[in-house]
């Protein structure tokens, strides 16, 4: 495959994606530290969401992410 092209584009909606990552995130910590199940749940599935959003994005432009977690 062709190296990946990183121009102007690329970088703008790479950078709403990670904006959009940390914002979730943000409001998933919130909820953990408030101890609120309720909330968790659903701000972990919209930044599980958002991740794979990412990761489709930066596939789609011929960037591989390694998926494996090691423990």
């Amino acid at each position: 495959m062709a190296d990946p092209v990183l121009d102007e584009g690329f970088m703008r909606r790479y950078r709403e994606l990670l904006d959009a990552e940390d914002s979730a995130f943000d409001e998933l910590e919130h909820a953990y530290e408030e101890g609120d199940r309720a909330h968790f749940d659903a701000d972990f599935a919209i930044w599980r969401n958002v991740l794979g959003r990412k990761i489709a994005f930066l596939q789609r432009r011929g960037i591989e992410v390694e998926e494996k977690v090691k423990g």
